[in-house]
């Protein structure tokens, strides 16, 4: 939250209400409440009533929400989705099978070392922790037994494509988890934030 505004009255007044309704905001974002990362919201002007009474959290705490909702809506947001570092020991002969198991769960190799004096090999990939449920029996299978995952977080990465407009993105994914949360299904519509007044 940054303060770029210059010679608005009482603004540190409401300088706790707008905090609140920023922590409000950024740990249940607008397109599936989730937490929100990487967000800075630039104040720049403020329009206050005169009177401290209409000043206060009950009126600006909704104020400052519905406007940083509106902020988000318009700045072509993007979903997040968590990572796992996946470290699998496997001989040389199970590799491939490896490769066709990640490859089938959106996962990507970046490093495969052999084991010095082993024929064992060392390959670490990363794999999208929704893709990761079953991998384990999965990978087991096309291995026969011979590859063994262990999975880490390791970091957040941006899904690719625009989650306002029509496609596998919205329908599919974001819909699945409004869904599962109780949420009506379609994301809300920009003016459902917009002053009625």
């Amino acid at each position: 939250m940054v303060d770029a505004t210059k010679a608005v009255q009482y603004l540190s007044e409401i300088k706790d209400s707008v905090v609140a309704g920023f922590n409000w905001v950024t740990k249940e974002g607008v397109i599936c409440e989730e937490n929100m990362r990487g967000i800075c919201f630039q104040i720049l002007d403020v329009t206050m009533h005169a009177d401290a009474i209409h000043r206060g959290g009950g009126q600006i705490i909704p104020t400052a929400r519905r406007v940083m909702y509106a902020a988000e809506m318009i700045s072509s947001p993007k979903l997040m989705e968590p990572m796992f570092l996946v470290e699998i020991q496997c001989p040389e002969s199970a590799l491939g099978g490896i490769y066709s198991c990640l490859n089938r769960r959106r996962g990507h190799v970046f490093e495969e070392n052999q084991r010095p004096g082993t024929p064992l090999y060392n390959v670490k990939a990363y794999l999208p922790v929704a893709e990761s449920f079953g991998f384990d029996s999965d990978l087991r299978a096309q291995t026969a037994g011979q590859a063994f995952p262990q999975c880490v977080f390791d970091h957040w990465q941006l899904v690719l494509g625009d989650p306002l407009s029509e496609g596998k993105l919205r329908d599919d994914v974001i819909a699945g988890i409004r869904k599962r949360k109780g949420l009506s299904i379609e994301i809300p519509p920009l003016d459902r934030y917009k002053d009625k007044l």
